[in-house]
Order: structure tokens, then sequence, then C-alpha cells
């Protein structure tokens, strides 16, 4: 958004009753202003406009520096056509109202329409071009109903006025076509073209010109801005709720993980028991003394089962005392 300064200079001559411009040149410029006014408001609310009349006695200013579209059309509502235009001393004006403008943090802009032969020739435009630029005043002239007198003038000025194509001549011929949006359409409004189409709905958000009806182009930002949020409050909660159930599988995974190791680690220290009998070296008669420090041993190991069947089945592998004592017994007597 840029922010700036801008003061639209009007022809408001006797050329200007001329109705080869829909609906008379005076009207159509007075439709172009009150577009222009709500672009560059809309554009950035810091934004200032003033208005200048070029004709009669001389350039007077109708309008200073303002965002109020109510004090713009005020300032307006006694403009009268009379005399001719004095193009030239009405940038000058301009130039003033600029110089004195409130935020110097604005960029200034001058927008002039030429709807009557220029009376100022060539020479003294574009020295008055150098001096806008050199004051850093960007200018933009929309030229219709007398192009073949203006045009040669006008192009030397901008040329002249012109810094980093910041100034613009827009020549509108004549037709049915409306001035303001030719102006729309050209980079004076906004545009990228220069000002050859009409401008339809498709030009505007939701089909609505927000600087003819901009109450209803609210309303229908604010409605979709609204149901933009509803949907992703919506999103937002789907996947809230698709993380909760795959978290919930992962839980359960995780249990029946634990499950699976704790009986891995009970079938381990039964196995262990097992070698820990099946290979000790204690002969008959310790084990047979130590079946109760066995027995003892294993029913104080967790998760451990006294009665498990391969368990009685290794503890009954090793030698009983009766058999122990009898082999003993064989073997005195086999040595006497």
């Amino acid at each position: 958004m840029v922010l700036e300064a801008s003061v639209l200079v009007i022809d408001n001559s006797e050329w200007s009753r001329n109705g080869d411009y829909m609906p008379t040149r005076y009207q159509a410029q007075i439709d172009a202003v009150r577009f222009l006014f709500g672009h560059k408001t809309n554009d950035n609310p810091e934004n200032k406009v003033g208005v200048i009349s070029s004709a009669g006695d001389g350039p007077q200013v109708l309008v200073s520096l303002t965002g109020d579209q109510g004090v713009l059309l005020k300032g307006m509502h006694g403009l009268e056509i009379r005399g001719s235009a004095h193009f030239d001393t009405g940038l000058q004006i301009a130039q003033l109202v600029l110089k004195h403008r409130a935020n110097k943090h604005q960029k200034q802009r001058i927008v002039a329409f030429a709807a009557s032969p220029i009376e100022a020739d060539e020479r003294t435009l574009v020295r008055l071009g150098k001096k806008l630029k050199k004051n850093g005043v960007s200018v933009d002239v929309v030229c219709f109903g007398e192009n073949a007198a203006n045009e040669q003038k006008l192009a030397a000025f901008v040329e002249a006025a012109n810094n980093n194509d910041t100034s613009h001549l827009l020549v509108v011929p004549p037709g049915p076509h409306l001035l303001s949006d030719q102006i729309r359409a050209s980079p004076i409004g906004g545009g990228s073209g220069g000002g050859g189409g009409g401008g339809g709905d498709g030009d505007f958000e939701f089909g609505v010109d927000p600087d003819m009806d901009p109450e209803l182009a609210l309303a229908l930002r604010m409605s979709l801005q609204e149901e933009e949020e509803r949907l992703r409050r919506e999103a937002a909660s789907q996947q809230q709720q698709q993380q909760q159930q795959s978290g919930g599988g992962d839980a359960a995974d995780h249990d029946g993980d634990a499950m699976m190791e704790d009986a891995d680690e009970d079938e381990q220290i039964k196995r262990a028991i097992q070698m820990s009998l099946m290979e000790s070296g204690q002969d008959g008669a310790a084990a047979a003394g130590n079946d109760d420090l066995v027995a003892s041993l294993v029913g104080s190991l967790p998760g451990v089962d006294p009665n498990d069947p391969a368990l009685q089945d290794a503890l009954g592998s090793e030698p009983k005392e009766g058999d122990s004592r009898d082999d003993k017994g064989k073997r005195q007597q086999g040595g006497s």
C-alpha cells in the first residue's frame, strides 16, 4: 500500500460541456474524481486527496487534502462550468497544496484532466515537468476531448516529469465507454493496461465495485472471512480427532508389547533356573540336602509358578536322597 497525497485537477472550462464522452466531458470527470478518491483512500486509509478546478477566473482549491468523502462531495457541490482552463497554473497550485501536506512521509502525486486545448506551449510544459520531478511530484494526465491539439504537448510534459515510471499519460478517444472505466483499467487507476477496456464485473471482488457500493462490498468480504474461519476451525477439529485416534492405537500397541515382554521375561527366568539346575556340579547328596532351599528360592522369584510341569521335571531330574544312599552303600560293599 502506497502512502500518498494526491491532488486532482479538474478542467471545468466551457469545452467540458461537450457530450462526446458519456454523459458529458464535465460529468465524466466528476465520476472519475469519485472513483480516484475511493481507489486511493481504499488503497491506504492514511492517503489524502484534494481537488482543484483549473478554469474560470483562475484555478481554485475546492477541497483541501482529506480522506473524508463527505468533505469531497461538499467541496465539489458548487463547482460551475465557465471560462477557459489554465492547465499549467493549476499544476503549480496543486504542487503548493502538496508541499503543505501534514504528513511529510506521503508521496506526492497530481492527476490532471485535459478536456480543452492547452494554451501553454510545449517548452513551458517541459520546464514545468522538470520542476515537478525535481521536487518529487509524480504526475498523471488524462487527455480526452482535444487529443489532436494536446497529445504531443502532454507526452513531452509527462516524459520530463517522469521518474522511474511514476508518471503516466492516458489518452482516451471518444466513444460509448465511461471515462472512469478507462482510468480504472490504466496504471493511473491501479490497472495494468492502457485504458483499452471498459472493466466488467470480473474486475471486482465478488463482482461488486467497492467504489459504487462500499457497504455491500464490505459485507461480502466479512462474510467470506467468517466462512474461511469456520472452515479452518473444522479442519483443526478433524485433525485433532485423527491425532487422538492414532494416539489410542499406539497406546494399545505399546500395552501389547509390554505384555509380550513380560511373558518373555518369565520364560527366560524359567529357562535360566532349569539350566542352572541341570548344569549344576553338585552331587546327589548336596542336591538332596538343598531341596528345601531350591523350592524356597523358586517360590520367591516373581512371576515363577513352582507347580509349572516343566519346572517340576527339571527339579525331578536330579538324584533323590534315597538313590544317593543306595549308590553309596553299593560302592562301599564293592570296595570291601
